[in-house]
């Protein structure tokens, strides 16, 4: 290495710990960059979770074909799998194989465990202390120690006080185990027990497994790797890595692109079927776009792998207590075995279910459980402890870790991880994780994910240095964005309904949070690309004599708004800014029929009513509740830029307003520019409103009980309409509900220089919009530009929803301020990662629905406010 770039009184440039995958490629990724590098490593030989988990069946879960290194395109030449997924053993001989291939043992320090690690803020470095007394100084400390290697602490009463054997799965006696003839037990059924279970049960005596949750299990199909799979990666080796890299699990997949409930049962069962056949963990919840976030589509593949474990188990109880039925599937690690299920049809296996038998003690001679009134005790020679491990976060805060001013890590994560993109920690400068909390890691393959955070680890190092700079740290905003912006995911997803480790909620006391980022190897690393194309957003960068800070939020659009945007884009749909009115309508209409339908009403009637002219009829439909009548009533006005859309293009969101205000919903058309133009849409809403209020008893409605609420134009109407109102004679309105609404002609706002596009709606359609509506000279004109009203004192109480990545918010946010200081009483949502179009967007994007129930919610705040009245 270049010695005139190392600081003298420091050690060494990088201390890793763990010499697993991660630790490994590090080791070997520092020398490449010219890096003095040493890993310490707990165990006596390389391997890291291929060293410890030494359980019988141990395997990888991902084909070793996919489960390797890429990094050293000769390694793809010189190691052949023996089969799809390979054997402990067998990947420690491939682990043990790099290492000597690119001499890395002589960077790594055995039988070391790493006891402390303390920033040093005025040295600018890592003090590291191992347990054997020694201190080592660094400028940049790695930890590599692996998301599964802290097992879980025992919650078992009496474990300590059975005399006779006792065995981990995670830390299992490298001699092996010989259970010939021996009663023993098995605590678990999570992973590591589906595949030792069938061969413990093929030496013991007599096996009973104790289940405390049933897992969902696919046939692994193991065998030799498969000739179409092993042609896919030799045609064209760079291609399929790349392809790996860049797909949503680190492992080329077809993407399915339908709902589960949009195709017959026969497809549906084939669909599954095939996925069964397949032997991967990732095939059947990838055979629907939607069986991680739809609770319906997802119980369809549950009760598909039920019907499995029933046709094969055959003893229906012990079927049963084998069907998880708690948690949508998926939602735990979906495991593989071979022949697990088909062992308990052995007379000698049995299953104690401890949902109904729940475990009282372990005594000296076996374990005690409680059944009914009673008690049951079992005698075991032998007991397998498969409890799981602490992961993602307990390798990490098992070490004392002190960042900035002695901060303990354990104590800033005490009630979640709090990381930027699982790489770093606020406060703990240079300290980086490999596939830690907050990012893909477990949700993927492995060897993906640890390569990518190795390169972007060392290509970091390698920019401070070329910049003259020597310290790294994510900012509080930056992580705290990142923080929500991983939760906002979970949130979307149906990942929190299970009690897994995925959540934390294996360990007692440990906080229930979303550890694993869920957006997908793809998003992720495109992501991460972003940060570093964008001056390493969110990061401060420091050498001895300046300080280079570019704060922000890399991802603020809430997480199904930006995989609709994403899709739009792979789409490449013209905008309808390039179309004429008449094909922008047609367009329209086909896209809305695409759109999922919204929930049941009590009644749906089309009816007509006339338009301001005297001539023209204008088309309603009228929503009505399931509950008893007459209603309240409300006028709605739909979105469209006053020149597409009609009576029923917001139809499921007339319908979920419908539901949850309790109220009549009218949605009114009015005519279109530019046949019809300004201020026709005005005098229409303003007409409809009125004959809406003549006619209210005949349509279900309570007279006196009418509001108005619309979207985006239609909100334009809605505003003008209540002002007319005030203005003109009445009706009298109880409030108004004004969603995304235009109120003023000016595009010089900073909404529009942010949001003008990629969002949608551009700025260049909102013009195409007001040239086909309204002159120039008449855009100042309050019924068409509401801010610009002489006075809005008077008007009815608002609701204003204004969505942030929008160019009409700072109009909309002008509105609800200019109101409340007119001593109108308004209620201002400002919608936190939402979009123009997303909220009214029922069914297809689930972040928008508080909005939609806070619409409702004013609704009835403002009919019971005129009944109280």
């Amino acid at each position: 290495m270049n010695e005139q770039n190392r600081t003298p009184d420091v050690d060494l440039d990088v201390i890793v710990v763990g010499a697993g995958f991660a630790g490994l490629y590090l080791v070997h990724s520092c020398r490449q960059a010219g890096l003095s590098v040493r890993a310490f490593e707990t165990g006596d030989g390389v391997g890291g979770t291929w060293y410890w988990n030494r359980y019988p069946g141990a395997r990888c879960d991902v084909q070793s074909i996919d489960y390797q290194y890429s990094w050293d395109p000769e390694l793809e030449h010189e190691w052949e799998w023996s089969e799809r997924y390979a054997t402990q053993p067998e990947i420690l001989r491939y682990l043990n194989f790099v290492a000597d291939k690119h001499d890395l043992r002589r960077d790594v320090q055995f039988s070391t465990r790493v006891e402390g690690a303390v920033w040093d803020d005025a040295e600018r470095l890592w003090r590291i202390t191992t347990d054997d007394g020694v201190e080592t100084t660094c400028r940049y400390y790695v930890m590599a120690s692996g998301c599964l290697s802290s097992m879980k602490d025992l919650d078992i009463a009496g474990a300590e006080r059975f005399d006779g054997e006792t065995y981990y799965t995670g830390r299992w006696p490298h001699e092996g185990v010989d259970f010939t003839g021996k009663r023993v037990a098995v605590i678990g059924t999570g992973s590591s027990a589906i595949q030792s279970i069938p061969i413990i049960a093929s030496q013991a005596s007599e096996l009973t497994v104790f289940q405390r949750t049933p897992n969902f299990s696919l046939p692994a199909r193991n065998g030799p790797v498969d000739d179409a799979k092993r042609s896919a990666v030799e045609s064209d080796r760079d291609a399929y890595r790349h392809s790996a890299r860049w797909s949503s699990v680190g492992v080329p997949l077809e993407q399915a692109t339908d709902s589960a409930l949009a195709v017959s049962d026969e497809a549906r069962l084939a669909r599954y079927e095939q996925a069964w056949q397949d032997g991967t963990i990732f095939s059947l919840t990838s055979a629907y776009n939607d069986l991680l976030l739809n609770p319906a589509s997802n119980e369809t593949a549950a009760e598909f792998v039920r019907s499995k474990i029933r046709s094969i188990v055959q003893d229906p109880a012990t079927a049963e207590a084998l069907c998880p039925t708690s948690y949508p599937i998926g939602t735990k690690r979906l495991c593989l075995d071979t022949n697990y299920y088909e062992t308990f049809n052995e007379a000698h296996v049995r299953l104690v279910d401890l949902r109904s038998t729940p475990i009282s003690e372990i005594t000296e001679s076996g374990i005690d459980v409680v059944d009914g009134d009673g008690a049951t005790s079992y005698e075991f020679d032998a007991i397998v402890f498969a409890t799981g491990f602490d992961a993602m976060t307990g390798a990490i805060v098992a070490v004392d870790i002190a960042g900035r001013d002695g901060a303990q890590l354990r104590d800033v994560w005490a009630d979640g991880p709090q990381t930027y993109l699982g790489l770093m920690s606020h406060g703990f400068p240079n300290l980086f994780m490999v596939t830690g909390p907050q990012s893909p890691s477990v949700m993927s393959n492995m060897a993906v994910s640890i390569e990518q955070h190795v390169d972007w680890i060392t290509a970091a190092i390698e920019h401070l240095r070329a910049n003259g700079l020597d310290t790294i740290e994510p900012t509080q905003l930056a992580q705290d964005g990142w923080v929500t912006h991983t939760n906002d995911f979970a949130d979307i997803t149906l990942f929190p309904q299970a009690n897994s480790w995925y959540m934390g909620a294996n360990v007692p006391g440990k906080p229930r949070v979303v550890l694993p980022y869920l957006g997908g190897v793809d998003r992720y690393r495109g992501i991460c690309d972003q940060v570093v194309e964008r001056d390493h957003l969110g990061f401060e960068l420091r050498g001895a004599d300046r300080s280079v800070v570019n704060d922000g939020v890399v991802c603020r659009v809430q997480p199904d708004v930006m995989i609709l945007l994403e899709m739009m884009a792979e789409m490449g749909l013209p905008s309808f800014d390039t179309m004429s009115p008449v094909e922008a309508r047609a367009f329209s209409e086909a896209m809305s029929a695409a759109n999922p339908p919204g929930p049941e009403v009590g009644d749906v009637v089309d009816g007509t009513l006339p338009a301001a002219d005297g001539v023209t009829e204008l088309a309603y439909r009228l929503y009505r509740p399931a509950t008893p009548g007459p209603h309240p009533v409300t006028v709605y006005f739909h979105g469209g830029g006053w020149v597409i859309g009609n009576a029923t293009s917001d139809d499921a969101l007339c319908r979920d307003l419908c539901n949850q205000s309790d109220s009549v919903i009218v949605s009114v058309d009015y005519r279109h520019a530019p046949e019809a133009r300004f201020p026709a849409a005005a005098d229409d809403g303003f007409a409809a409103t009125r004959w809406v209020a003549e006619h209210a008893e005949a349509l279900g409605g309570r007279p006196g009980e009418l509001a108005v609420a619309g979207w985006s134009a239609g909100a334009n109407v809605a505003a003008v309409v209540a002002q007319r109102a005030r203005d003109e004679g009445g009706p009298s309105l109880c409030g108004q509900v004004l969603l995304s609404p235009v109120t003023d002609c000016d595009f010089d706002r900073e909404s529009y220089r942010e949001n003008g596009d990629g969002y949608i709606l551009t700025k260049a359609l909102m013009t195409w919009f007001w040239d086909h509506y309204v002159d120039v000279e008449d855009r100042s004109d309050p019924r068409v530009s509401p801010l610009r009203a002489e006075s809005l004192v008077g008007l009815p109480p608002a609701m204003i929803v204004t969505c942030e990545f929008d160019p009409l918010r700072d109009e909309g946010n002008a509105y609800a301020e200019a109101l409340a200081d007119a001593g109108v009483s308004v209620r201002h949502v400002v919608a936190r990662g939402q979009i123009h179009t997303s909220i009214v967007a029922v069914g297809a994007l689930l972040t928008g629905a508080p909005y939609r129930a806070e619409m409702a919610e004013a609704l009835r705040g403002f009919f019971a406010a005129t009944v109280t009245a």
